[in-house]
């Protein structure tokens, strides 16, 4: 059997609490699937990194990341990073900038006892992930958005058509293999031509998927048919900036962004990382929500067990889904889910339920 080396960056905040706990529930899954244990590599990254080698995203962590199958990332507080550091790309952004991980994948799906605001929601968002009208991802080299004086501020938005068209097939892959529904977000009666495009590439690629029910909405829309009826959509697509809002308005949707999981993806390489911050005002007090690292951590599992054909992977990410289910199900909740249980002891419980689904 073929065994993986899984990189492991804690990051900031509540990284160092949910990233290991993330890390004991994947450990009791392949466990329990049969699979071999994972290598572990922990690497440098964050505030921490910046004290020990003088960066928050060393050269020789993108040099180890390149050698391993995937790895774990933790949220970064870039914000209160000091100067010049707190200037450059954020850590999650340089790293999918290096490795062009260019589809972010965010599903929502509720669970029951999370207080859903439209239950029974199951989506996915597609997320274009290296253009758009993000300054740090429309741009070889430097940023998209400059200043020509000090009263004019300029952004740049960009949209091509091969970025488009391998995000769209992730997308129509990714729809094929659940409900068969996917729907085109964009805001081509004003942005005619950018979104315009990204909307009409996804049409064209839409032909090569007869069994794919297609449909279209503009963004503003979109953020009502989510809070009216999330429940009826399956598997969404959209640019870089309508993604991001849409996931995180479809995280809550479905409970709350502390459930939100997300994994980076190119199609060699994949990175786990929760869709939420890294909640400095509760870090160290053990009270964090570790399921979007937990669930995220899941995905990386299907990801890669999916590429690499091991049915071993895909059926812990399977059990991880099921037993986070249960244990929330069972009343086992952290703080922010009106519980009291910890967030080690939740990924504890977690972890006992993976090895009793087995």
């Amino acid at each position: 059997m073929t065994s993986y080396r899984l990189g492991v960056l804690e990051g900031d905040g509540i990284g160092p609490e949910i990233v290991p706990a993330a890390v004991l529930v994947l450990d009791a899954a392949l466990a329990a699937a049969g699979a071999p244990p994972v290598d572990w590599v922990e690497l440098p990254l964050g505030a921490s990194a910046i004290d020990t080698h003088g960066d928050a995203v060393p050269a020789s962590t993108l040099a180890a990341l390149a050698e391993l199958d995937a790895w774990l990332l933790g949220p970064h507080d870039s914000a209160a990073y000091p100067e010049p550091h707190r200037g450059k790309l954020n850590p999650s952004g340089t790293i999918r900038k290096h490795f062009d991980l260019f589809a972010n994948i965010r599903p929502a799906k509720s669970l029951e006892g999370a207080y859903a605001i439209v239950p029974r929601t199951d989506l996915v968002i597609v997320r274009e992930n290296t253009q758009g009208f993000y300054a740090d991802r429309s741009t070889y080299r430097g940023s998209g958005e400059f200043m020509p004086s000090p009263d004019v501020a300029i952004a740049m938005g960009i949209i091509t058509r091969p970025a488009v068209e391998r995000i769209a097939v992730e997308a129509f892959e990714l729809a094929s293999r659940r409900r068969g529904k996917l729907t085109i977000v964009h805001k081509a009666n004003v942005l005619k031509l950018t979104t315009g495009m990204f909307r009409d590439v996804c049409r064209e690629v839409a032909a090569r998927y007869p069994d794919v029910a297609v449909d279209d909405f503009h963004i503003d829309a979109m953020t009502v048919h989510l809070v009216r009826r999330a429940n009826d959509f399956d598997v969404i697509v959209t640019e870089n900036m309508f993604g991001d809002i849409l996931s995180d308005l479809a995280g809550e949707i479905a409970g709350s962004l502390g459930i939100a999981p997300s994994i980076n993806a190119s199609h060699e390489r994949a990175m786990a990382q929760a869709a939420h911050g890294s909640a400095p005002d509760i870090a160290g007090q053990d009270v964090a929500n570790p399921i979007a690292m937990i669930l995220s951590s899941a995905m990386l599992l299907d990801w890669l067990g999916t590429r690499r054909q091991d049915p071993a992977l895909t059926q812990a990410a399977a059990l991880i889904d099921a037993a986070v289910a249960t244990t929330v199900g069972a009343g086992t909740r952290t703080r922010d889910m009106g519980g009291t249980t910890g967030t080690r002891a939740f990924a504890e419980a977690v972890a006992a339920g993976v090895k009793k689904a087995r």
